[in-house]
Formats: C-alpha cells, sequence, structure tokens
C-alpha cells in the first residue's frame, strides 16, 4: 500500500515523481470514455495494463483506473475490479493504483460499502466523491481495509459548499492516509488561496476537458499534485488530439514545471498553512 507522505503542514502528495519532490502526477487512464471516444481510450483489461505502463515511462507516479464490465459499465464489484488490478500489477506496474468508489460505478451508498467490504484484490487508493450521498461512512470503510482515501471536493462553476464541508465535518481519522483532491471548474487562484484555513493535508488539483490544462498549469505553480490522462482531456495543449496516455503524460509533465512561491503567501500548494 502506498501512503501519503511528506513533511510540513502544507499540500504534500506520495512519490517524488517528475516535477519537483513531494508531489506526484497521477494519469487517469479510462475515467468515463468508451470506444466512441476514439483509440487513445484504452478498453481491455490488457489495454489498460500496456498505457499505465507506457504512462508511467512518461512520468506518471500514480494511476487511477475505472475497472468496467465487458460490455462497458463501471462497476466496483471484486469479480470486475479485482482481474483489473491484478492485470496491471502482473504487467510490472509499480506505482500507487487507485480506483473511483463512486455513483457511476454503484449507486447505492449501502452497495458501494458492501462492494468495497467483499474486495478481494485491494488498490492503493481510492476516489471518494464527497459530493456523493454516504461518503464519510464510505472513506471510512476503506481505511478500515487499509486503502488510502482521495476525498474529492469539487469548487468553482456550479459546486456548492457542502461536499467540502462533508470533507470538513468527516475530521480527517486518518490524515496520513487521506489527500484532498480538488476538482477546480477553472484554473483560479483564488480559489487556491481559499482553502488555506483548511486542515493541513496532501492537495492534488485536476480538471476536466477545457480546464484540464489551464489547472494543471496551475498545480505546478502551486507544486501541488495534479491529474492527467484521457480520463479527462482527449487533446494536447496545442489542441491536437491526443494519441495516448502516455503522450498527454510527456506533455503534462513539461507543462507541470517547477514549483514556485512567491515567497509572500502567494500561490503554493499548502492546504491549511498560514
Amino acid at each position: 500500500m502506498s501512503g501519503a507522505g511528506g513533511a510540513g503542514g502544507g499540500a504534500r502528495a506520495d512519490g517524488g515523481e517528475p516535477g519537483g519532490a513531494g508531489r506526484t502526477l497521477q494519469v487517469s487512464l479510462n475515467g468515463s470514455r468508451g470506444a466512441g471516444d476514439g483509440g487513445a481510450v484504452p478498453l481491455s483489461p490488457a489495454d489498460l495494463a500496456e498505457s499505465a505502463l507506457a504512462a508511467v515511462a512518461a512520468g506518471a507516479g500514480e494511476v487511477l483506473v475505472h475497472p468496467r464490465t465487458p460490455c462497458g459499465r463501471e462497476s466496483l464489484s471484486p469479480r470486475v475490479a479485482g482481474p483489473v488490478l491484478a492485470e496491471l500489477r502482473g504487467a510490472g506496474v509499480r506505482v500507487p493504483l487507485s480506483v473511483p468508489a463512486a455513483v457511476a460505478a454503484e449507486p447505492d451508498p449501502v452497495g458501494r460499502l458492501e462492494r468495497v467490504r467483499s474486495w478481494t484484490v485491494l488498490p492503493d487508493r481510492a476516489v471518494v466523491p464527497f459530493a456523493e450521498p454516504g461518503a464519510r461512512a464510505l472513506a471510512r470503510a476503506l481505511l478500515e481495509r487499509g486503502v488510502a482515501v482521495d476525498a474529492v471536493v469539487p469548487l468553482g462553476g456550479g459546486a456548492g459548499p457542502e461536499p467540502l464541508a462533508r470533507f470538513l465535518a468527516w475530521g480527517l481519522p486518518a490524515p496520513g492516509r487521506v489527500r484532498l483532491v480538488v476538482e477546480l471548474a477553472e484554473a483560479d487562484p483564488a480559489l487556491v488561496a481559499g482553502m488555506r484555513w483548511l486542515p493541513p493535508v496532501p492537495v492534488l488539483f485536476y480538471g476536466r476537458e477545457a480546464a484540464a490544462w489551464p489547472v494543471l498549469r496551475l498545480a505546478g505553480r502551486c507544486g501541488a499534485s495534479a491529474r492527467i490522462g484521457v480520463g479527462e482531456v482527449l487533446c494536447l495543449p496545442d489542441g491536437r488530439p491526443a494519441r495516448s496516455n502516455a503522450e498527454l503524460v510527456a506533455a503534462a509533465v513539461e507543462s507541470w514545471g517547477a514549483p514556485r512561491g512567491d515567497g509572500r503567501g502567494g500561490l503554493t500548494a499548502t492546504a491549511g498553512s498560514r
């Protein structure tokens, strides 16, 4: 299992991957994409493993994969998630593996709890959207199984305050095993600056579609972890269609750059530092 590392009160992340010590670049292999989204989307477990290996070679420090049934439906079933994780590890993917534990895979909150408690092959991390009902109970169940939690909170756009309020009310029962994953609707530095009053916890930023690359660059300026991959965006920064997750990761490593701060309380990756 992988743990969330780092020191101090700022945003921290697993690994020392390209782009700066104490932060990582996570590749989202498939997300909600399907065959109709083009050839860059890996579909079969073997394709997912091949894509993951190439993405890691390009600079990814973590892999997020959405397990699917043969008909393409997302699933938390141990008969679906287990073989996908085993395929990736068997192929030689040695970085932390993450799966989503979300409504898209199991609409019923009680059903989600039953699924994760029945897993026979465990991921290193699981993504828990705090905008969805039952998030705190699900996160506790994952931690009890030894699975680190990525607590997803949307900020900006039409996102309301409820997901962040749920996360704060949870009380961080295992701070070293919890990371705050912030989905930014846009690359707004004010949203990042507003996180300074949050508890000290590792942070990962990501955006979707048109927001993906601006948010990744913002994460780079903050020294924060970030996510990229066909699960979030299908085009490279110059607008060309990406041919693979590895191509997106390679472009992300270049765009991510070196973290920087202004030394006067400006942009940093710190949640909870004052």
